[in-house]
């Protein structure tokens, strides 16, 4: 079975936290003040997080579970 899960690319993250404010299953957090983290156990791939990204790092991959 393949699940869509969100992937943030941690090198051009701002870490602004929009992302983590809007997911519903708390799947985002901000790591280091740096970058945002999904923790793919909980993401659902509900594509909330890539609507308010404002510098376009998120994006949904294919995972086989």
């Amino acid at each position: 079975m393949i699940r869509k899960k969100a992937r943030v690319l941690k090198d051009e993250c701002v870490a602004c936290g929009c992302c983590e404010k809007v997911c519903p299953r708390d799947a985002i957090s901000i790591k280091k003040g740096m970058y945002s983290q999904v923790n793919e156990d909980l993401c659902v791939g509900c594509k909330k997080c890539i609507a308010v990204c404002p510098a376009d790092v998120i994006m949904l991959i294919e995972l086989e579970v």
